[in-house]
């Protein structure tokens, strides 16, 4: 089954009260994450799925006196949130249900892939990065963590303990998270949290079957929306991921490998409101941004990678996407 990307997600308006209860600069986050100063002030704080990992960077950065933020930013998470994505978890009739439901709408919520499993003895719950944006911020992956473990206790009201947690990178304060959790976190090359199937199994105490009937119909029309944007678009990024490094990636070449031509591969896409140019563009950005930040490749190696025949192409457009140069987003890493 294709999996589904979004161009965009929303960051919740309630980042700027919390971040000021925290003590943390907003300012700060945002210069650090290279994004713009007004966003968390505009009607919808929209951004991709790179400026949504560099936001939990420049959060990280701008947070250096807190090394267990994630812990303090679970103690925020309420029954009362207006957050959908929490809404549509705290109404379910248990973990088992509630994760399924996450999961599934996960898409159109945050950049990551999210699975579960479930058998007669425990349900685990695995997270990733999207492929082609690399690994997840570190902040991200110990909120993620703590963030479902705090969910799950709010609903049922009872002191779920997970039977194990795994983490792909290493976290800062690693008592005060084992505390938290009250078990041992083991390093893995995975994300991963396991609870006991009598915990996934307890009654949710928040559980609202009205509510979710209002959110249900909205989740579903986004998660369409999705299925029919990924239905060309994505296609065309896929191919172009694959044969960026090849040199063979026109416009020709494209519309040849998806069995169509450039006039109707051209109008599906304008029907998208964008552009073959717009996709190539955006997608050498977010694989450079990801080359500098997560590998040593030279710049000479990266502008091959991306398929530009030579270094000074690739220096040029990688000026006009973001104003700065390799050099200066790799010294920023």
């Amino acid at each position: 089954m294709t999996e589904l990307y979004s161009a965009k997600y929303n960051l919740e308006k309630g980042w700027p009260a919390l971040l000021k209860n925290l003590d943390i600069s907003v300012q700060d986050v945002l210069k650090h994450a290279q994004l713009p100063l007004d966003l968390l002030l505009r009607k919808t704080p929209a951004v991709t799925a790179d400026e949504y990992y560099r936001f939990w960077d420049g959060l990280a950065h701008a947070s250096q006196n807190e090394p267990a933020l994630a812990l303090q930013l679970a103690k925020t998470i309420s029954a009362n949130t207006a957050a959908p994505a929490i809404i549509a978890f705290l109404s379910s009739n248990n973990l088992n249900i509630a994760l399924k439901r996450i999961a599934h709408y996960k898409p159109i919520v945050a950049p990551v892939r999210m699975y579960t499993e479930q058998n007669d003895r425990q349900t685990i719950l695995t997270f990733a990065g999207l492929p082609q944006n690399g690994s997840l911020p570190t902040l991200f992956v110990a909120f993620e963590l703590v963030f479902w473990v705090e969910l799950a206790r709010i609903a049922t009201r009872a002191q779920v303990i997970p039977e194990t947690v795994h983490v792909s990178i290493d976290l800062p304060e690693l008592d005060a998270y084992e505390t938290f959790f009250q078990t041992r976190i083991r390093r893995d090359e995975v994300n991963r949290v396991t609870f006991f199937a009598e915990d996934a199994q307890k009654p949710f105490l928040t559980v609202n079957h009205a509510m979710w009937a209002i959110l249900e119909p909205v989740f579903d029309k986004r998660m369409e929306d999705l299925t029919q944007e990924a239905s060309f678009r994505d296609r065309v990024r896929a191919c172009l991921l694959e044969m960026l490094a090849s040199g063979h990636y026109s416009m020709a070449y494209t519309a040849s490998k998806l069995a169509i031509s450039n006039r109707t591969l051209q109008r599906r896409l304008r029907e998208e409101g964008t552009t073959f140019q717009k996709i190539l563009d955006e997608l050498r950005e977010e694989l450079a941004r990801h080359y500098l930040s997560a590998t040593d490749y030279t710049s000479a190696e990266i502008s091959f990678l991306l398929g530009y025949e030579e270094p000074n192409s690739f220096f040029r457009a990688f000026r006009a996407w973001t104003g700065q140069t390799p050099e200066i987003v790799r010294a920023n890493r």
